[in-house]
């Protein structure tokens, strides 16, 4: 069976020797893209007339029309006709016997040469894009990265000099200050040693008169006639007198050093910066709640971390253990501590009602009692924070704390040699509180909430 093809007329709006002239008449800029002077206004538009038969089929433009300049052109196997044809479908060359009547029937063809030149200005528009990406980051070499490299030469060299100008004002104020309280505890040093040898000198001539006294009425006991003895009564009683007269030796505060000599609010402060924002500033890994002493109100995390208050009361109480608290809400930390500084933070969170704090182990468990509530009993020292107040608690007495932003975490610091108490906010480093105080026994970190959870902090 045969066909006959159908022949259609091509009509170009160009001819090739218009294309080349354009060209070569064309002028070229070294910026502009490669191709824009070849698809710039020279692209033949081809015409595909219609075809009488009832079969319509376009004719492709010659290889010099399209930009193909092959030598010679391949031909189809099965038709031994030119592949000027572009099967979409199957993504081949085919003859426009193969897009009619071949396998390729029915498919999406395109001509050769209007598929050479989709691709050509699918290359010119990549070609451009490139160059003026090129050129983008051309300029944000040349331009933006020279100008960050003179502006941090700069800002580093401003750096420098604010870095330089705080340290040498800080150690300028700590010199300062360092010179002011040793002098200040050397004046208090001399005066106690004054107090001192004075105090030895009157009592060593007291014990002086007495043991003159003293003797001298054992000479008249022993020596004196009875007659004469009689006769000197009143003599003896002078004497007896004086030697009341002299009293009895008291301690006072004033043979003891000022225990606020030596005291700073700026060294505290410059001191408890350094502690509790160096690398160590959230303490021991190794603290934890102590689960023996969590209140039956309370529910302990898994990693003994954190406390969350249960607002109805668990049907099953938890097992008998002398150390638990039976009443109030409290639960105390797993780590003694009786020498060196201890630090750790406690993250708050949203908590309304809640108690962080110190107590010594010996503080009461059991009852409703304030021997057994943190803050109201001379066993614990705690920041409380209720009604959106804040205040330290110690032995019942309140002091009100102004507190400029609610704190999400709240650090502690307990320093045994200087035997302070440190209440701080570990984001800003601001001191919310701080209480010296003679500790005389081991102390655990203790806290109570009331108010949704709060967690220890481990060490990261």
């Amino acid at each position: 069976m045969t066909e006959e093809l159908i022949t259609c007329d091509l009509v170009s709006l160009s001819t090739p020797e218009e294309t080349l002239n354009t060209v070569k008449t064309k002028e070229m800029n070294g910026e502009q893209p490669i191709f824009s002077v070849l698809s710039g206004g020279t692209c033949d538009t081809i015409t595909v007339a219609s075809c009488g038969g009832g079969a319509t089929s376009p004719a492709p433009a010659s290889d010099t029309e399209s930009g193909i300049f092959s030598g010679e052109c391949e031909l189809c196997v099965e038709h031994e006709s030119e592949l000027d044809w572009f099967c979409g479908t199957e993504q081949k060359l085919i003859c426009s016997h193969c897009a009619i009547v071949g396998p390729c029937h029915g498919h999406t063809v395109t001509p050769l040469a209007t598929k050479v030149t989709a691709v050509r200005n699918q290359l010119v528009d990549v070609c451009e894009k490139m160059q003026l990406q090129a050129l983008r980051i051309e300029r944000f070499v040349n331009q933006t990265l020279t100008a960050k490299e003179q502006k941090l030469q700069v800002s580093a060299s401003r750096a420098r000099e604010q870095v330089l100008a705080r340290v040498s004002a800080a150690r300028e104020a700590l010199e300062e200050e360092e010179q002011r309280l040793l002098e200040e505890v050397q004046r208090e040093e001399e005066r106690v040693e004054q107090c001192l040898l004075t105090q030895r000198a009157h009592w060593n001539q007291a014990v002086a008169n007495l043991s003159q006294t003293r003797s001298r009425l054992v000479h008249t006991l022993t020596h004196t006639p009875d007659a004469q003895l009689v006769i000197s009564i009143q003599e003896i009683a002078e004497r007896v007198e004086e030697a009341e007269g002299i009293g009895e030796p008291c301690d006072t505060n004033q043979l003891n050093m000022n225990p606020g000599c030596g005291h700073s609010k700026l060294l505290r402060g410059l001191w408890a910066t350094a502690v509790l924002q160096g690398p160590n500033a959230y303490g021991s890994s190794k603290l934890k709640f102590d689960e023996r002493t969590v209140s039956p109100l309370l529910s302990l995390s898994d990693d003994f971390c954190t406390l969350t208050f249960l607002h109805k009361k668990p049907r099953q109480s938890p097992p008998y253990d002398p150390a638990r608290f039976d009443c109030w809400p409290n639960a105390l930390g797993s780590l003694s501590m009786s020498s060196g500084t201890h630090r750790w933070v406690v993250d708050v969170g949203q908590s309304g009602a809640f108690k962080v704090g110190i107590c010594y182990a010996s503080l009461e468990r059991k009852g409703s009692g304030n021997e057994a509530r943190l803050g109201y009993n001379s066993q614990s020292w705690v920041l409380s924070h209720y009604d959106g107040d804040y205040s330290f608690c110690h032995a019942g007495k309140k002091v009100p704390l102004q507190v400029v932003s609610r704190p999400q975490r709240i650090g502690l610091l307990l320093d045994w040699l200087s035997q302070t108490l440190l209440f701080y906010e570990p984001d800003s480093g601001a001191v919310l509180h701080s209480v010296t105080h003679n500790f005389s026994a081991p102390l655990l970190p203790a806290c109570a909430v009331t108010d949704r959870s709060i967690t220890i902090l481990p060490k990261p």
